[in-house]
């Protein structure tokens, strides 16, 4: 037997205990230890917008190898594995149907078949689909990676990682500047904004501007690598804080910018804060959070704006965000300290409160 904190509906959590099944020769049984609360988790607690409920949420996890298939030999990079292995997964690879993966398979985080756990359908045999539950089965299929020489702190850090360094290389596949010498914006300081700042930083981006409403996130993104932190609470509105951008950027504006807010109008301010010829990479709406009105002509085309969308990331760069974060903590960047909260599965609920009020960043729970 295992519990597992179940959605139930929206709201609504419930600590239940489920069979725990035996394992197929093609798959692996985790034991949880710790998995961070993401903003999808928040959003599907909130409206279970997927319509997924009832479900194990949980996807910026990790756990011990307890159990091992015997057709399982090597993790997705090609490390051996084995029972006490630290290991990360999240996504399961896209089915032989989708066109999408068929024909550019590094564009298959595009499928709209994807699958990550944490998001998975209850089944009648297993409930353990996602990481806020005291065990995991992983199945055939899934990408997953051996990370015995990581912290807990970093290992949770993984998932988010992997959404910022995707989100830097869709920036550079359509040609933003993104150098040592280019001025780049960073729209909202959540946890994945913080992210961001300290990939550009440890990428070698020497001029970064952070903007956020809340002072605390606003020193960590200083500390994360931030040359320059703006509280846009201390401006009278856009076009006051554009040209306070506009004088850290000799008048013109920054190269580009990164919008990881979620909220549309802060996307339309943000073309404000960009210099002709510059380039927006928008990460922060994973859910449908309405619409913004920008001036096409103004905003886009006098300017030769590139804008890009990015979305989740493909399971190969789990390996490239495994090796940033350890990158980040040799040249001094405080990575870890972005988790600042923890939580026993008992209490889930006092940590989904302490998210929803947006206290500390990344708020973890302890299998």
């Amino acid at each position: 037997m295992g519990r597992a904190a179940v959605l139930t509906g929206p709201k609504t959590l419930e600590i239940q205990r489920f069979p725990l099944r035996g394992i197929r020769p093609d798959e692996i049984l985790v034991k949880v230890e710790a998995c961070g609360i993401c903003g999808t988790d928040i959003h599907c607690y909130n409206s279970d917008p997927f319509g997924l409920a009832p479900v194990v949420l949980g996807h910026e996890g990790t756990g011990e190898v307890m159990q091992v298939g015997s057709e399982v030999k090597m993790d997705s990079v090609g490390k051996p594995v084995q029972v006490g292995d630290k290991i990360v997964t999240s996504i399961l690879e896209n089915s032989q149907e989708c066109m999408i993966a068929k024909y550019n398979p590094l564009k298959s985080n595009l499928c709209d078949d994807l699958k990550v756990y944490g998001l998975l359908p209850d089944e009648p045999d297993n409930h353990f689909n996602g990481y806020f539950g005291e065990y995991l089965i992983i199945r055939p299929g899934s990408s997953f990676f051996v990370v015995n020489d990581m912290s807990l702190e970093l290992r949770c850090l993984i998932e988010p990682a992997a959404v910022v360094c995707h989100a830097y290389q869709r920036a550079k596949d359509v040609g933003m500047r993104l150098n040592f010498r280019a001025r780049v914006v960073v729209q909202g300081c959540g946890p994945i904004g913080l992210l961001m700042i300290a990939v550009l930083r440890t990428a070698g981006v020497n001029n970064i501007i952070a903007i956020d409403g809340n002072p605390d996130r606003l020193k960590l993104a200083a500390e994360l690598g931030a040359d320059e932190t703006l509280n846009y609470k201390d401006y009278s509105g856009i076009d006051d804080l554009a040209a306070k951008v506009e004088s850290l950027t000799k008048g013109v504006g920054a190269h580009a910018g990164f919008q990881v807010t979620g909220v549309p109008q802060a996307f339309a301010n943000l073309f404000k804060c960009i210099r002709r010829g510059g380039g927006i990479c928008e990460v922060g709406h994973f859910v449908d959070g309405g619409e913004c009105s920008i001036n096409p002509h103004q905003d886009i085309c006098r300017k030769e704006i590139t804008v890009t969308g990015s979305w989740v990331y493909n399971s190969f760069e789990y390996p490239n965000a495994y090796h940033f974060l350890q990158r980040a903590e040799r040249i001094g960047l405080p990575v870890a300290s972005l988790v600042t909260h923890k939580f026993p599965l008992d209490r889930i609920q006092d940590a989904f409160d302490v998210n929803l009020r947006q206290e500390g960043v990344k708020v973890v729970v302890e299998a």
